[in-house]
């Protein structure tokens, strides 16, 4: 697609839209979605930390998500994919802001490299951290997870392991009946869908993404809608997030 941007006619045209105001909503929908497109290829997630672990998360996702937990105040948060551990010391931290000591992170991986145990283990937030290490949809640790989720505990589930639809919609129906009402499960990273064309991309993402798996499960399940979590604070027209997580909420509501 070819963008034209004009800073003397404060205009925007792209293939299909011609002459859109620059300073617009609809001009800064365009240009965030192009700029997210080139960050994701220069790694721009890769040079972020938490209180001293690298954190892979686009800044916008995990303010995002810091407003759902403030508002849900969950007492577990459960996510697949452990990485450096940089997530779940940031929910431990935002959980430990609230007061809730009390309230527990579980981070699942089928293989936490023994660096980023260590380092996760000798955090601070640690004791407010519990790791699995094995496959998410294994049936062993699916059943070891729910035994760490008190009966009438609120929960938060983020599902960031392997992205490929299959495993995703595994994930979800392995997982979904913990996720308390009025909370989420989260299907992160779909912007993938869009990186089809990007040099460290894959055109095969067109159709495998886990957006199109939340699809496919929320028109299976009914207690179930994909719903962006509403903002508290809003000034601007805006209405949209900018995110890699775009169709990735998906609410409990009975």
């Amino acid at each position: 697609m070819k963008f034209t941007i004009d800073t003397e006619t404060n205009s925007l045209s792209t293939d299909d839209e011609i002459n859109v105001p620059l300073f617009s909503k609809r001009g800064f929908e365009i240009l965030s979605h192009l700029w997210l497109k080139v960050g994701w290829n220069q790694k721009y997630t890769y040079t972020f930390s938490w209180m001293g672990r690298p954190i892979i998360q686009l800044p916008d996702d995990m303010i995002r998500v810091q407003e759902v937990i403030y508002s849900i105040k969950p007492d577990v948060v459960i996510e697949t994919g452990v990485a450096h551990g940089g997530s779940l010391i940031y929910y431990a931290s935002l959980l430990k802001g609230m007061g809730r000591d009390d309230a527990r992170v579980v981070g699942i991986d089928i293989d936490i490299r023994p660096h980023n145990r260590r380092a996760i283990e000798a955090h601070e937030l640690f004791p407010m951290i519990e790791l699995i290490e094995g496959g998410s949809t294994a049936p062993a640790v699916v059943d070891r997870v729910a035994k760490l989720v008190p009966d009438g505990a609120r929960t938060l589930i983020l599902l960031d392991s392997n992205h490929s639809k299959a495993h995703v919609a595994a994930e979800l129906e392995a997982y979904h009946s913990l996720v308390s009402v009025g909370s989420y499960i989260v299907a992160t990273d779909g912007f993938m869908s869009e990186l089809t064309d990007v040099p460290r991309g894959d055109p095969n993402w067109k159709d495998d993404h886990p957006t199109a798996a939340a699809e496919d499960f929320v028109a299976n399940h009914s207690n179930f809608s994909m719903v962006q979590p509403p903002w508290p604070f809003n000034e601007s027209d805006l209405t949209e997030n900018v995110t890699h997580w775009p169709g990735a909420w998906l609410k409990r509501d009975s």
